[in-house]
């Protein structure tokens, strides 16, 4: 395996980085996070590589780091081979996930004219012929923006952790973050999600509130909050729901 690093010490990896694996070149981003305290190797929807570098690491023992996971990054890169691509484009048709589960875009039915149906939700779309994806995400979003604040809100409640403030993002890679300051904030995306997934989800960040990392205690406030918080991680790696 062949790398192509040009990367200053402190400096997050820009476009143009590369690795080099069975005769293809994949994207490689390299990010230096203060609060890790590992490297962290993991594949991005978009089929790059994205490693962690924590506080005091370096570049060479990201390296060296790619290089000992050598055999887990083919193998996660042939399993998205074989995953079924989404469409970029949203038409009627259009398979996507709502609330967990797979639900169809269809035309408004019993005459409504200028709708569009997914499941239960009605979205006004003047123009069927068009890509529908924009419409049909704000309208995701808007959902999000209700439902997921309340849910964090009440686990919260449930186990003791009151929380400061909350924002619904679009974040690329990730699904949530906890700040220093106590801002929790949510992936949008979620709302696509089933219930006990976008629950996992809260109350990992709920977690952060009383440990800001991931080390054995953290996860161990997990697993006591979440005790099937597995099956929720496998959820998300056989299902890519973040923007492509």
């Amino acid at each position: 395996m062949q790398f192509e690093f040009n990367l200053a010490p402190n400096e997050v990896s820009a476009n143009g980085q590369f690795l080099a694996l069975n005769g293809r070149r994949f994207p490689l981003v390299l990010v230096r996070n203060q609060r890790a305290r590992k490297y962290w190797l993991r594949i991005r929807p978009d089929g790059s590589a994205r490693v962690t570098i924590p506080r005091y690491g370096s570049i060479a023992e990201a390296r060296r780091f790619v290089e000992r996971n050598k055999r887990w990054l083919e193998r996660e890169l042939a399993r998205l081979a074989t995953r079924p691509q989404r469409p970029r484009e949203w038409r009627l048709g259009t398979e996507i996930f709502i609330r967990g589960e797979q639900l169809k875009i269809e035309a408004g039915v019993n005459g409504e004219t200028g709708l569009i149906r997914c499941g239960g939700e009605k979205i006004f779309a003047p123009d069927m012929a068009v890509d529908l994806r924009p419409l049909v995400e704000e309208h995701l979003r808007q959902l999000a923006e209700k439902e997921l604040p309340a849910r964090l809100i009440e686990l919260g409640s449930l186990h003791q952790l009151p929380v400061r403030r909350i924002t619904i993002r679009n974040q690329r890679t990730r699904w949530g973050s906890c700040s220093h300051n106590g801002t929790i904030s949510l992936n949008w995306r979620l709302i696509q999600a089933p219930p006990f997934v976008r629950d996992y989800i809260c109350l990992h960040e709920l977690a952060h509130l009383r440990q800001l990392n991931h080390s054995s205690r953290f996860w161990q406030e997990v697993e006591r909050m979440c005790p099937g918080y597995k099956a929720a991680e496998h959820w998300l790696k056989q299902h890519t729901l973040l923007r492509d």
